[in-house]
């Protein structure tokens, strides 16, 4: 693992979603900048001193020569430090997963996209919302046509916690979040909004042909937007609507989404992920809860416990990892990768990319319509 350390977030959700079905052991990390932070969290986390490391670059070199080498490693760094450990830990042969954003600029964006496809590694971005059975539900049913031909999707993420300009009362994650430089230009559009445009691009399978944006930040001093609506223009002549925020206050983590055809709906809300709403023409509204018997098989295998027990975030994350896990094995002992196996690759990541630079520009231009 490169970040992640115990002082942080994100590093706790990675390790317990990566061991929660024992395809995947924490062997070696770089967990901090801070020397001391690394080692107390290797020495917490039952990693051997000695593969505690001070660099990802002896990381990457030390490890890919070990006859117990990491198969595979997981980057939790700020968005500005993705691109150097992706490119060098896929240059020694060694699977990556990377949070979101897939890095800051779109000029990295295409290097690393190119440096990946080169390669036969796995590259998975942890879009984790996609991971929950419900929403693999509702792709499933789209796709087999339950609500006919898509006309409207609209994507809502509000988060609360910059109401206020935390930034300035000396917390780590929310200093380089609003930090251009370390964040990249995009703020909220980049943090939450990549996870809603890859949410819209998973459950309605459409490509988006252009986007008009307005970006803003209810906190005047801050550097980066923490409030956008977008619109899109997607392929079939379907439209679709991204709302998101972080200083939008009364919500702690609500995304949802609303995907409208000619035939039918479906809803389905993170703040109660085990039911999905199914609406169809001239119809009783029907409530389709997880684990229950009319689920499809797409939903079915993301599911780990019986209906009526709680599955939740940890679950989510921990079914990319599952997937990881599948094709990082059928990689390695040269299998063809089942045609089942279903995570965020690197096309994700640049299409995330460019529709962060795509809203970015339109803001820039009073709205305009810009192409991705």
């Amino acid at each position: 693992m490169v970040g992640g350390g115990k002082t942080g977030g994100i590093g706790k959700v990675h390790r317990t979603s990566a061991e929660m079905f024992d395809r995947f052991k924490l062997c070696a990390g770089v967990f901090s900048s801070n020397p001391e932070v690394s080692l107390e969290s290797a020495l917490e986390w039952g990693v051997s001193p000695d593969r505690n490391y001070s660099t990802y670059e002896e990381m990457a070199e030390r490890e890919s020569v070990r006859q117990d080498g990491i198969q595979a490693v997981v980057i939790t760094t700020p968005n500005h430090l993705h691109g150097g450990p992706i490119k060098a830990f896929i240059s020694k042969g060694i699977h990556v997963i990377c949070d979101k954003p897939l890095t800051i600029s779109l000029d990295e964006a295409r290097e690393i996209q190119d440096v990946v496809q080169r390669s036969n590694r796995v590259f998975m971005m942890t879009y984790c919302y996609t991971g929950y059975p419900l929403v693999r539900e509702a792709k499933a049913r789209i796709l087999r046509g339950d609500i006919g031909q898509i006309k409207m999707i609209k994507v809502e993420y509000p988060q609360g916690h910059l109401a206020t300009p935390i930034e300035k009362m000396g917390l780590k994650t929310f200093e380089w979040r609003t930090d251009p430089a370390r964040s990249g230009q995009g703020g909220t559009i980049a943090d939450i909004g990549s996870h809603a445009f890859h949410m819209l691009r998973y459950v309605s399978g459409l490509k988006v042909r252009s986007v008009s944006a307005e970006l803003s930040a209810f906190i005047k001093t801050r550097r980066v937007d923490d409030n956008a609506i977008v619109n899109l223009r997607l392929e079939n002549d379907a439209i679709g609507l991204i709302w998101v925020s972080q200083a939008a206050i009364g919500h702690e983590n609500s995304l949802n989404f609303k995907v409208y055809g000619d035939q039918g709906s479906l809803e389905w809300s993170h703040t109660d992920p085990s039911k999905l709403w199914f609406y169809q023409l001239n119809k009783p509204k029907q409530l389709i809860t997880r684990g229950s018997a009319e689920t499809t098989y797409e939903a079915k295998r993301a599911t780990h416990v019986p209906a009526g027990h709680p599955e939740g975030y940890y679950e989510a994350f921990a079914n990319l990892y599952l997937e990881a896990a599948r094709a990082i094995y059928s990689v390695d002992n040269h299998l063809e990768t089942p045609t089942e196996v279903d995570y965020p690759g690197i096309e994700d990541g640049f299409e995330g990319m460019a529709f962060v630079f795509a809203s970015l520009e339109s803001a820039k231009r009073n709205c305009a319509w810009v192409d991705l």
